[in-house]
């Protein structure tokens, strides 16, 4: 069963500010990919350290540093202590619970979205947090795991298509993010597909394992609501932003996020009630199978008892019984059992019963 809590006891007692990863454990090697580019400029390099950051300050270039993994405290402070990050910030960098939220520091703003995925190989929902932080120079994403829906936005960077190359750092926080919501609809592409087999199956064969399968989902589901529902909220503070960090040309390109994170949650909110309705649905559909198999035992038991009334009574070991002495008794028996039987069978379906 998929885990849906993470313990924080490790934090308990340690002072604001501390450095503690709490999330999955992993231990992969964290890497730390940089994207300078400017309309006529590009480059695209993978460093080893954080040191090699400091040639990029000052440069008039738009700077994207990704990193791949929060894992380690030493690197995560290393990379933030460079661009002057607050070690609160840091703190909730490297702490997956986060709600979706925004933080608006004046010379850089951050921002924690939830990163949402679909595993092809298990089938299973894969929810991780995505941080954010930019100002007028650099724009730094913190992934728990490569996911790889930024490769399409790389390649557009790498390629010079749209206008990206030409805007600022706001407008690559604009294309993260919808990277991030567009990817949203692929999983609720995948998560419908899942519930179009569920019906089928509630409808035809209700099973247990229908049942584990729609609770899964449901509980899918109100992961999903959880890590959208407050996002609303971020993008529309972001797009309301009195922040100079945030010009006012992008924010109609955030308005239109906000529009499609509407989009996304009108079909959570609408599978979560189909999901509550296939669960009626199987309820009623096991408790109809019951009644059921209890009609047919109960039609079982009312054609056998005249039968067993019969038998019983001539069952009796009395000796002057005037039918034990027919010659024909045993078939004459015999034949009144089968007409009460077939009597009983022909009322029965001319009520409807069977």
């Amino acid at each position: 069963m998929r885990k849906t809590y993470i313990k924080r006891s490790r934090k308990t007692g340690l002072p604001p500010g501390s450095l503690v990863h709490i999330g999955a454990e992993r231990t992969d090697k964290i890497r730390i990919a940089v994207v300078d580019y400017a309309e006529d400029h590009f480059e695209e390099r993978e460093i080893q350290s954080a040191c090699e950051l400091a040639s990029y300050f000052g440069k008039p270039t738009m700077t994207w540093v990704d990193v791949v993994g929060i894992h380690d405290p030493h690197v995560i402070e290393e990379v933030c202590s460079q661009f002057e990050i607050h070690p609160l910030l840091m703190e909730d960098i490297m702490n997956t619970t986060q709600r979706p939220k925004i933080d608006d520091l004046g010379k850089y703003i951050c921002l924690i979205v939830k990163l949402i995925t679909f595993d092809e190989k298990t089938m299973d929902l894969r929810i991780e947090q995505l941080s954010l932080v930019f100002n007028d120079d650099f724009v730094l994403s913190f992934q728990e795991s490569e996911s790889g829906i930024f490769k399409p936005l790389r390649e557009r960077i790498r390629n010079g298509l749209g206008r990206i190359r030409t805007m600022g750092s706001d407008y690559l926080v604009y294309t993260l993010m919808d990277a991030v919501v567009d990817h949203y609809f692929v999983v609720m592409e995948k998560m419908g597909e899942k519930i179009d087999g569920l019906e089928d199956d509630v409808v035809a064969n209700p099973r247990r394992e229908t049942l584990r399968g729609i609770r899964q989902l449901r509980d899918d589901i109100l992961l999903m609501r959880r890590s959208i529902w407050p996002l609303r909220e971020v993008i529309s503070l972001l797009e309301r932003a009195e922040s100079p960090l945030v010009d006012r040309t992008t924010a109609i390109y955030f308005r239109d996020v906000y529009e499609h994170t509407i989009q996304v949650m009108d079909t959570v909110d609408t599978y979560r009630d189909i999901l509550s309705g296939m669960f009626d649905i199987y309820l009623s559909s096991s408790s109809n199978r019951l009644n059921e198999v209890m009609k047919v035992l109960t039609i079982i038991a009312t054609i056998f008892m005249p039968l067993t009334f019969l038998a019983g009574i001539y069952g009796m070991n009395f000796e002057h019984m005037p039918e034990l002495g027919w010659r024909y008794g045993y078939f004459m028996l015999w034949g009144v059992m089968i007409a009460i039987a077939l009597t009983m069978l022909a009322y029965f379906r001319r009520r409807k019963w069977i």
